[in-house]
């Protein structure tokens, strides 16, 4: 049983796939609390569908682009939980996994973008081509330096219809697509570290002057 989640964005998703399909997905009810929200998240899916840790077989994340605090979250429970179960964990780029849904729902035929909410009036964006793969970024920028006419799936779209006009579904990222995505190797597959983009808003201060001049 493979368990996916995402942490990328405002709200956690995670899902369980079990080889063939998902059979299981689950979203957090209020933005901003990934530390809440994922262990009672995956706590509810393993006891819902009468599971416990040891039927994992594999973990899927997200790794962003997103903010440091959520992404931290993720990745750290991935990575501690693959440690204590002894099974592999995969990172996916979470834009790639919107894409992937784009493509497969039929939302896009064509070239398109994927840009998500970076905060400080700014997206994480990255471009694909008609399969899905991607072509160009992730990068994150103010929206009217990367304005487009090209279809926009995510978050991005609806925050900024001025600078992305063609808005599509999906609009967040779906930990039931992560997981058909890892399970059927239709993205990169990389190490669960962070993809920041930016630097953490909580740096390490500098030494201190003294107070008084050397004698």
């Amino acid at each position: 049983m493979l368990l996916s989640f995402d942490t990328a964005t405002s709200l956690v998703t995670a899902a369980l796939h079990d080889g063939q399909d998902v059979v299981d997905e689950r979203l957090s009810e209020r933005p901003m609390k990934h530390g809440e929200h994922l262990a009672p998240l995956i706590e509810a899916l393993l006891t819902d569908n009468g599971l416990v840790r040891q039927d994992l077989t594999a973990i899927a994340v997200g790794v962003g682009p997103g903010p440091f605090t959520g992404l931290r979250v993720g990745l750290v429970t991935a990575r501690t939980l693959a440690h204590v179960l002894e099974i592999p964990v995969y990172g996916v780029c979470t834009l790639d996994v919107v894409a992937i849904e784009a493509i497969d729902t039929g939302a896009v035929t064509g070239d398109f973008l994927v840009a998500t909410d970076a905060r400080r009036k700014e997206v994480y964006l990255a471009a694909y081509d008609d399969r899905g793969r991607r072509t160009e970024g992730p990068v994150v920028a103010r929206p009217a330096d990367v304005a487009s006419d090209l279809p926009v799936a995510g978050e991005g779209a609806l925050l900024y219809p001025e600078h992305f006009a063609r808005g599509v579904a999906p609009t967040r990222p779906s930990a039931g697509w992560l997981a058909r995505v890892v399970a059927e190797e239709r993205a990169e597959l990389l190490d669960p570290e962070p993809l920041y983009l930016r630097r953490p808003d909580a740096v390490v201060s500098g030494p201190r002057k003294p107070v008084l001049p050397p004698a």
